[in-house]
C-alpha cells in the first residue's frame, strides 16, 4: 500500500463491516510502519466529520434504553462482552478519526494514533471471538452511540478532542476494567478476563497519547494546560464522569495530582 495516510485513515473510517474495517486498518498501520504512506502538505481538506461506516447492526439505541444485565447468566455475560466489543469497534473509527482530521501536527501525533487504531482493531477481533464462543456475534445486542458524539462536539478542535475523547470517555475504561475482571474472575470467566488484562494493559498507552498531545497543543497555544482541561470538563463533562477514579493508571496515562482533583470535583458535583 502506498499514497496518503489521510486517504488511508479515511478508506478505514468509511469501511461498513467489521471485516473490512479490521482488513483495512491492519493494512493501513503496516503500510504506515514500512513507510509507505506519507502525510502530504498540499492534501484536500479534511471531509466534515459524519457517522463512520458501520454495519447495520447493532441497533443504535439511547443508553438509557439499554437493559440492565448481570454477569450471572451467559445472556448477560454475552451481552457484557458485545458492549466492550462496541466500544473497542468504535475507539477503531476514534483514532483514524484523529489521524484524518488533524493536520499539520508532528510525524509522532500521527505515529500514535495509527498505532492505537491497530490495537483497537485487535482489541476487538479477541472480543468477537470471545463473543462467538460465547454462542453469539456482534450485532446480536443494542447498542449505544455516545463515543462517537463525542467526537462529533470535538471535531473542531484537536486540543478538545485529546482532552475529552482519550482522557474522559476512553479513560473511564482505566477506572471501571479492574473491578470487572476481578467479576470475572470470581465467576470461573477466564478468558475474558485475560483479555480485558490485554486491553487495560493497552489503554494506559492510549490514553496517555491523549495526555502528550493535549499537552502539546496547550503549548503551542500558549494555555496553560490544567485550567484548560479543568475548563473543558466544566463545559462537556457534566453527565459523563463517574468516581471512583483508578488513580495508579490514570497517573500511568499522564494525568497529574491536580488533574485527578479536577476530575473528582466534577464528578461530585
Amino acid at each position: 500500500m502506498t499514497g496518503s495516510l489521510f486517504a488511508a485513515a479515511r478508506a478505514c473510517l468509511d469501511a461498513a463491516t467489521p471485516e473490512a474495517k479490521l482488513d483495512a486498518t491492519f493494512a493501513a498501520a503496516e503500510a504506515f510502519a514500512r513507510g509507505e504512506l506519507d502525510l502530504p502538505g498540499d492534501a484536500p481538506p479534511p471531509e466534515p466529520i459524519r457517522m463512520p461506516g458501520r454495519p447495520a447492526r447493532p441497533k443504535l439505541v439511547h443508553p438509557r434504553e439499554l437493559p440492565k444485565r448481570g454477569f450471572g447468566t451467559p445472556e448477560g455475560r454475552a451481552a457484557f462482552v458485545h458492549a466492550i466489543a462496541h466500544i473497542e469497534f468504535n475507539a477503531i473509527d476514534l483514532a483514524w478519526d484523529a489521524a484524518y482530521r488533524f493536520r499539520g501536527l508532528p510525524h509522532a501525533y500521527y505515529a500514535d494514533w495509527v498505532r492505537v487504531a491497530h490495537d483497537e482493531a485487535r482489541h476487538f477481533a479477541m472480543l468477537r471471538a470471545r463473543l462467538r464462543e460465547l454462542g453469539h456475534d456482534y450485532g446480536d445486542f443494542d447498542a449505544h452511540n455516545g463515543l462517537w458524539e463525542m467526537a462529533e462536539k470535538t471535531a473542531h478542535d484537536g486540543l478538545a478532542r485529546m482532552a475529552l475523547v482519550p482522557r474522559v470517555l476512553e479513560a473511564r475504561g482505566l477506572d471501571v476494567t479492574p473491578g470487572m475482571i476481578a467479576k470475572l474472575r470470581a465467576l470461573g470467566d477466564d478468558a475474558t478476563a485475560d483479555i480485558l488484562e490485554v486491553i487495560l494493559r493497552e489503554e494506559v498507552a492510549h490514553v496517555a497519547a491523549g495526555s502528550r498531545w493535549f499537552r502539546w497543543h496547550c503549548a503551542q497555544r500558549g494555555l496553560d494546560a490544567r485550567a484548560t482541561f479543568r475548563r473543558l470538563l466544566a463545559e462537556h463533562a457534566r453527565g459523563v464522569l463517574y468516581g471512583p477514579f483508578n488513580t495508579e493508571a490514570r497517573l500511568q496515562a499522564g494525568f497529574d495530582a491536580d488533574e485527578l482533583a479536577a476530575l473528582e470535583a466534577q464528578a461530585a458535583s
